[in-house]
């Protein structure tokens, strides 16, 4: 019986054994051109100066100026290899007796020795200041790679997408294949993409642990904690670019601060959204209460006066019964606009839209707010070649009865009231000219939210500040948008626009 063992391996391992086998053979091709161009130019400049009447000096010099290209080019290796090369070229061909390695002269060895001397510390000088101009333009290109990174680290503010873009800001700025951070306070491995996986998370964590920087040569891996100060706050894993240690602590370091900075403006803005909260809460506290303590306060003094023993004719009796039904009726309307709004934000609300004339909408808003507008002179103005609307006709009824409502409410009653209308495009645009107090520039874009109430007008005139948050609900729902144009002194101009049928 015969036994055969399998060894499974790793599909890691098989890539990272792949690459590293194609970029040997990236590496040998890349050398043998090199070794070629360098011995073919001394085969072409003996092929050229046996032909030209030169002396030994100047092919010397000349095979001396081709090492030092070859070294400033392609390193001190091939450039050593060159010289010696080039120094049996120059005693076989140049030096007497001519084509064979014997040296006649005793001066001509001193002159062999000294021009493969020259040759060989020539190349290797010039292979050190390549070198150092190499790591100098490293150097640079990673510092502004750094300064870039900062600005895009810095540039975002929300906490959960700085986490997430993190790993695609470092590959990117470095030129990397993979990059991925583990967060331990959130226990999560954040990464560029899932079909890299030679950054394990457990080395990745390990490091986070540790606080130490691990660099991997062989597989262009670099593993750097994430350090504000002494403190670990995770890790992130390089694979693609060895990057020298310096800039691998600074990216470490520029990646914790940016996640401390974020968590510290998160931080910021719940505490400043709950203090918000908190004054919202306050004045919509302030203003229900005193929304529904008038109303009460009138019902309760009329009930009050109409269950004592006081002597009460007929006339004062139904004043005081009046008195309690419209009050009813205004807590009743005030519950009930709280119950739309909710149920507007909830978009729970159906919309039965149908085409209708605009100035079908308008009369019908007009029957329903008459009352409201008392002594005010109403002025329309709206062309009868109007396309019709696609509205739902009580909605935006609703919406214009709340801007004919506060027209009356703001403005002084021997004024008057101007509603138009005009074609915009697809859309039709409805508008309400006062001539009240008008709105300062800074409120006019809080007037449409809830509960919001004009300073100046807060406790003159009664209301909740849910009229117009409710009309732009609903205009929106529509598909329009709703706006105005104020001056103080001048009075307002609230406009909102539906679309067309």
């Amino acid at each position: 019986m015969s036994i055969l063992y399998n060894r499974v391996v790793n599909p890691s391992e098989n890539a990272v054994a792949g690459k590293h086998g194609v970029a040997w053979w990236r590496t040998a091709k890349k050398l043998t051109y090199r070794y070629a161009a360098a011995f073919g130019a001394i085969a072409i400049l003996v092929w050229l100066f046996t032909r030209l009447p030169v002396n030994p000096t100047t092919v010397a010099l000349t095979f001396l100026l081709l090492v030092l290209f070859v070294a400033s080019r392609w390193g001190l290796t091939i450039a050593t290899t060159t010289a010696i090369v080039a120094t049996l070229a120059f005693n076989y061909f140049f030096l007497p007796p001519v084509h064979t390695f014997t040296i006649a002269d005793p001066q001509n060895w001193i002159a062999l020795l000294a021009f493969l001397v020259s040759a060989i510390l020539a190349s290797r000088l010039s292979e050190r200041a390549h070198r150092e101009t190499e790591n100098a333009n490293r150097r640079r290109k990673e510092v502004e790679r750094l300064y870039s990174l900062s600005q895009q680290l810095l540039s975002t503010e929300n906490f959960l997408e700085l986490n997430n873009s993190i790993p695609l800001f470092v590959r990117d700025a470095f030129g990397l294949t993979e990059a991925a951070m583990f967060l331990p306070k959130r226990n999560e491995v954040y990464r560029t993409g899932i079909e890299h996986l030679e950054l394990s998370d457990e080395d990745l964590k390990a490091v986070s642990v540790r606080g130490e920087l691990v660099i991997k040569p062989d597989e262009l891996i670099s593993l750097v904690p994430l350090r504000i100060g002494a403190r670990p706050v995770g890790s992130i894993g390089l694979e693609g670019t060895l990057l020298s240690r310096e800039t691998l602590e600074a990216v470490g370091s520029l990646i914790a601060i940016s996640i401390e900075r974020a968590g510290a403006v998160e931080t910021l803005s719940r505490t400043e959204a709950s203090r918000e909260s908190e004054k919202l809460r306050s004045a919509i506290l302030d203003s229900v209460t005193h929304e529904f303590r008038t109303p009460l306060t009138s019902i309760k003094a009329s009930v009050s006066t109409l269950l004592s023993s006081a002597a009460l004719d007929d006339a004062e009796r139904r004043d005081l019964l009046d008195v309690i039904d419209e009050e009813t009726d205004r807590l009743n309307r005030l519950v009930g606009e709280a119950a739309e709004m909710a149920q507007l934000d909830a978009q729970k609300v159906e919309l039965h839209l149908e085409p209708h004339p605009v100035m079908e909408v308008i009369q019908f808003a007009l029957e329903k707010s008459a009352p409201l507008l008392g002594k005010h002179e109403l002025r329309l103005q709206v062309p009868e070649t109007l396309p019709e609307v696609r509205v739902d006709l009580e909605r935006i009824a609703e919406v214009l009865i709340h801007l004919l409502e506060n027209a009356a409410k703001y403005s002084p009653e021997d004024t008057p009231i101007t509603v138009s209308a005009e074609a915009r495009a697809r859309m039709v645009e409805i508008s309400v000219a006062d001539r009240g107090p008008g709105i300062d520039d800074l409120e006019q874009s809080l007037v449409f939210e809830k509960f919001y109430r004009g300073r100046d007008q807060r406790y003159r005139v009664q209301g909740t500040g849910m009229g117009l948050a409710i009309s732009k609900a609903i205009v929106e729902a529509h598909g329009g948008t709703i706006g105005l144009t104020s001056q103080l002194g001048r009075g307002s101009v609230f406009r909102f626009t539906v679309p067309a049928a």
